[in-house]
C-alpha cells in the first residue's frame, strides 16, 4: 500500500525503491500492479517513438516525392528529415530487433498520418511555389518498406 501511494505521489522514488526491491529479492514489498502498467507501457512507449519518427520520415518522402520542383533549400531541409528520422527508426530497431516486424503492421495507418501531415504542410508554402492537390498525394503508400529504410532513398 505504501509502493503504491508513492507511486501516485513520487513516481522517480517508487521507481528507486521497485529497482532496489528486485535487486534484493523482496519481491512480496512489490507494487505489482504498478509495475505490471509500467511494463506494458514501456513497450507501447516504444512503439509510438517507431510511429511517430516513421510519419515524419514519410511525410518528407512525400514531398520529395509530391513536390519536386520546390527550391533546394526546401528540399535540403527535407532530406535532412529523412536522414535523421531514418536513422532513429534504424537505431531503435537496433537496440529492439523485434520492433522491425512491427513497421510492415503499422505502416498502412503511419502512411495516413504521414500523407495527411504532407498535405498540411504544403499548404504554408509561398512565394509561387506550387501547392500540389490533395489528390497528388497517393492513398496507398508509394513506397516498399525497403526503399523508406534504404539510406539512399529519397521518394524521388
Amino acid at each position: 500500500m505504501i509502493q503504491q501511494k508513492l507511486y501516485e505521489t513520487d513516481f522517480n522514488i517508487w521507481l528507486t525503491e521497485t529497482i532496489n526491491q528486485l535487486k534484493t529479492g523482496q519481491f512480496q514489498a512489490l507494487d505489482l500492479n504498478n509495475l505490471i502498467e509500467e511494463l506494458e507501457n514501456l513497450g507501447k512507449s516504444d512503439k509510438t517513438v517507431l510511429e511517430s519518427n516513421l510519419m515524419i520520415l514519410l511525410a518528407h518522402l512525400l514531398k520529395l516525392k509530391i513536390q519536386s520542383n520546390v527550391p533546394d533549400t526546401m528540399k535540403i531541409s527535407w532530406y535532412n528529415s529523412v536522414i535523421e528520422h531514418r536513422k532513429r527508426i534504424q537505431k531503435q530497431m537496433a537496440k529492439m530487433p523485434s520492433l522491425k516486424s512491427y513497421l510492415p503492421t503499422v505502416l498502412t495507418e503511419t502512411y495516413q498520418d504521414g500523407r495527411e501531415l504532407a498535405i498540411k504542410e504544403s499548404k504554408f508554402a509561398k512565394y509561387g511555389i506550387y501547392i500540389p492537390n490533395e489528390s497528388d498525394y497517393p492513398e496507398i503508400c508509394p513506397f516498399t518498406m525497403e526503399q523508406i529504410l534504404d539510406e539512399d532513398f529519397y521518394g524521388c
